[in-house]
């Protein structure tokens, strides 16, 4: 993937929005893992995802434009939790409990992501340009 048509200021932009969820994420999940287990079984596969974001965000530092489809996933689940789950619930006349609004809050973060997100460069690599073969 060519890198030369993304200007470099652009690049460290991604590279902060991966660090900024890696160190993050990191800070709040990897002291969980080395903490150990056992967990009930959808808290260990929630801790299990979220170690991996952290690790795809590392690897991110790295290659911030072929890791991108990492932040798509990021700010894709949170608009989803954001129209599903929080949104309805403001709507209701108690409006949202004190923990939905802390998490949408932390969700709304993702307009930081897509601030950094060089989106002449998605829809040239990821719309415009052909798919990989089917056979």
């Amino acid at each position: 993937m060519p890198d030369d048509t993304i200007a470099l200021w652009r690049l460290y932009l991604l590279r902060a929005a991966y660090l900024l969820i890696a160190a993050g994420m990191g800070s709040q999940i990897v002291p969980v893992f080395l903490a150990g287990g056992p967990w009930e079984f959808s808290e260990g596969v929630v801790n299990a995802m979220l170690l991996a974001l952290v690790v795809l965000c590392v690897l991110g530092l790295r290659y911030p434009l072929t890791m991108l489809p990492v932040l798509f996933w990021e700010m894709a689940w949170k608009v989803i939790w954001l129209l599903s789950v929080a949104l309805p619930q403001s709507l209701e006349p108690g409006g949202m409990d004190a923990e939905t609004a802390e998490t949408a809050f932390a969700c709304a973060l993702a307009v930081v992501i897509a601030a950094a997100t060089p989106w002449d460069f998605v829809w040239r690599q990821y719309v415009k340009a052909a798919g990989d073969r089917w056979f």
